[in-house]
């Protein structure tokens, strides 16, 4: 049966292809949506390109016909631009003041008791990325979801990047003796680059922690991450895989994610620093993140533009304060001004340009949408290296999650891929108190 979607403003300037993405439906979109969209379109972010970019596919669809009375769809759906539809007395009785999320809801609630009157009656969904106006829909009786067409996985399915594997002894046995072992020795499948902790099925303490290879046909011992890199030593077992990926040449992308203090940021800078400073296999190192703020924007910042980045960049600072042994205030400008291979950027004005022989780290990478994360990718030239570093359980973006974001697009779209490799760090090693405070609060 055919249903009927009336989206929220939201939905739209998450995906500005929404739309197009319910098949052979309804699809209903509220003339206070546009409203809102219209708001929206001057803005020079993200949200205002995607606000633009809806004005542009409505207004290409107006070749078809009117879009008040429907407009069919390629996919065999109709897409309609709601005017007035009825009086909205009935929601106004409930929710009182006619805000613009109550407006769109009455659109829903008219629709649906037009329904309810027909010989047939069609579901009226609410489609918003506002769990409150999700929650207002179940309280008018109506259904309501979220936006879904842009997950990659469920929370419980995503990559970790390694796995445990129970194994018989002898297997085990024969990889330290050949430091090589074929994968179908396995019995499941894994990803190039992916790792793998062997384990002793019989029960004893015997194991070894290998590593797929890019080919994705045998397991190979780490080769890279044993001793300490700019004096900075692997904790744990998932840092000495973070450190293995991040030191490799042949892997030009890598991912992290993991709750704070897990050393993400820290481990990916000291390695950069061997690769750059050291063996000078980069020519310069560009640390980059997107200026998203956690809670009230404080507002414009006084200065010149790097005046301006350093407090939105401090976390940046503070790791390689710690790497330099910058002890004094204004030491680590100095260092910084003194090595002149270190760039510390925002994302805001990455558009365009080309970074070759670079090695390059994009901090809170979860704050990052699908099409923003294409535009840095997309960037990386010849001979660069790209670490993407977040926690997709601390999303500050107003229109992601944890399944809707940027990094955990890349990390599920490129875990089959020879160039990628991703880790995902658990065990908190910045100190007790942090990792108490990860898993408590």
């Amino acid at each position: 049966m055919k249903k009927i979607y009336v989206l929220d403003t939201n939905v739209l300037l998450h995906d500005p292809q929404a739309p197009l993405k319910f098949e052979d439906n309804v699809v209903v979109i509220p003339a206070v949506v546009l409203e809102e969209i219209d708001a929206k379109k001057r803005l020079q972010d993200e949200i205002g390109r995607n606000a633009r970019q809806v004005s542009r596919m409505l207004d290409g669809l107006r070749e078809r016909g009117r879009l008040h009375e429907g407009i069919p769809l390629d996919q065999g759906g109709v897409l309609k631009v709601e005017l007035n539809h009825r009086s909205f007395i009935r929601l106004k009785a409930r929710f009182g003041e006619m805000t613009s999320d109550n407006r769109m809801l009455a659109v829903a609630l008219n629709y649906h008791l037009e329904e309810q009157e027909s010989d047939s009656p069609r579901p009226v969904i609410v489609v918003s990325k506002d769990v409150l106006v999700r929650v207002k829909a179940d309280v008018l009786g109506l259904p309501a979801q979220d936006y879904l067409s842009d997950r990659t996985v469920s929370p419980d399915a995503f990559y970790t990047g390694y796995s445990q594997v129970y194994v018989h002894p002898g297997v085990i046995d024969a990889f330290y003796t050949d430091r090589s072992l074929a994968v179908s020795e396995l019995g499941k499948t894994v990803y190039p680059n992916e790792f793998v902790i062997l384990r002793d099925e019989t029960g004893t303490s015997k194991s070894a922690l290998v590593k797929v290879s890019t080919d994705g046909t045998r397991l190979e011992p780490l080769r890279l991450a044993g001793d300490p890199v700019w004096g900075i030593t692997a904790r744990n077992a998932q840092q000495r895989m973070a450190l293995e990926l991040l030191l490799s040449d042949d892997i030009p992308l890598v991912t992290l994610t993991g709750r704070a203090g897990t050393g993400k940021t820290l481990l990916a800078l000291a390695a950069a620093l061997h690769k750059v400073e050291d063996e000078r296999r980069y020519k310069k190192l560009l640390i980059a993140r997107p200026i998203v703020p956690m809670g009230k924007d404080i507002g414009y910042l006084p200065g010149e533009k790097d005046e301006k980045l350093r407090p939105w960049m401090q976390p940046i600072y503070d790791n390689l304060e710690y790497l330099f042994d910058a002890k004094k205030s204004g030491d680590l400008d100095k260092i910084l001004m003194g090595l002149g291979s270190i760039q510390v950027e925002a994302l805001t004005y990455i558009r365009g340009r080309s970074i070759p022989g670079q090695y390059i780290i994009i901090d809170e990478a979860q704050n990052l949408s699908r099409h923003e994360v294409k535009t840095i990718v997309t960037r990386v030239g010849e001979g660069s290296k790209i670490v993407l570093i977040g926690d997709p359980e601390q999303i500050d973006h107003p229109y992601l999650d944890s399944v809707s974001n940027g990094l955990t697009l890349i990390v599920e779209k490129f875990k089959s891929e020879s160039i990628s490799g991703h880790v995902t760090l658990e065990k908190g090693e910045r100190s007790k108190l942090a990792q108490l405070a990860a898993e408590r609060l």
